[in-house]
């Protein structure tokens, strides 16, 4: 793989997610939320391949892996708008047949496209198999660190936006905005353990969620940029202020400052 194939997968990914927007606001904001993602996937893999020090090849694997991660999401919301797969499709499979059906990766070899599919294959499951080694665990860690970072980000921005502006708000929050949080829900962030989607009954229990993936997070590298830009502290600010909650913010930042070996 090279810079010319890094380009030609660029233009045509342009092309692809042009054709969903149309006069549908509702459907063309969603779409853009998703092509954006995908844009800054790919600037956070490419930052992760140069803090691991990989080789060239590599680095364009990172990237390319970073721009295709989501493509299943825009057929999946222009046909059954939501991004929930439990109620629609598995966006992560359904991308691989998209690439396959628009022959995007036919001229890479058949070890770099392995590579490709499989860390998007695996980018959304709940744990990686034991069986991965080599490129394709490396590259799987890589994206879903990177997704992570950029999910962060819009959790940010968004959180904004829709305290802003409720009634205009135009993103699928996917679960109802109650002051719930889920007592099962807490007490897995504080013994850290990763919770499953189908557990979560609200927004709140959506963001304790996020703050349960940092135990899922592969490198230091990304756990510095989560710290460096405050990410979890405006998490733990929104949700509502309880012991339960306090315990929980402090089992995740413990567990940060252990990862990167900082010391009270």
């Amino acid at each position: 793989m090279d810079i010319g194939q890094i380009t030609k997968f660029q233009a045509w990914f342009d092309c692809y997610v042009n054709g969903f927007y149309g006069s549908d606001e509702y459907i063309n904001a969603n779409i853009k939320l998703k092509e954006e993602h995908s844009r800054r996937v790919c600037e956070e893999m490419d930052y992760l391949a140069g803090k691991l020090k990989l080789s060239e090849q590599q680095r364009f694997l990172a990237v390319a892996i970073g721009l295709f991660h989501d493509i299943g999401r825009f057929e999946q919301f222009a046909k059954y708008q939501t991004y929930k797969d439990a109620t629609s499709i598995n966006h992560a499979s359904f991308g691989i047949e998209v690439l396959r059906k628009e022959k995007v990766l036919e001229e890479t070899s058949e070890k770099e496209r392995n590579i490709i599919e499989t860390a998007i294959e695996l980018h959304n499951i709940k744990e990686l198999p034991a069986e991965l080694d080599g490129d394709e665990l490396l590259l799987s860690k890589m994206i879903r660190d990177a997704d992570k970072l950029d999910i962060f980000y819009l959790i940010e921005q968004l959180a904004i936006q829709y305290q802003q502006d409720r009634e205009n708000f135009t993103i699928e929050l996917e679960l109802p905005d109650t002051p719930v949080c889920s007592k099962e829900v807490i007490n897995k962030v504080i013994t850290g353990q990763r919770i499953d989607y189908n557990e979560l009954k609200s927004l709140n229990d959506m963001k304790l969620c996020q703050l349960s993936w940092i135990y899922d997070v592969n490198f230091p590298a990304t756990l510095e940029r989560i710290e460096s830009r405050k990410f979890l502290d405006t998490i733990i600010a929104s949700l509502p202020q309880s012991e339960q909650i306090a315990s929980a913010a402090a089992a995740v930042k413990k567990y940060i400052r252990k990862r990167l070996a900082v010391t009270d």
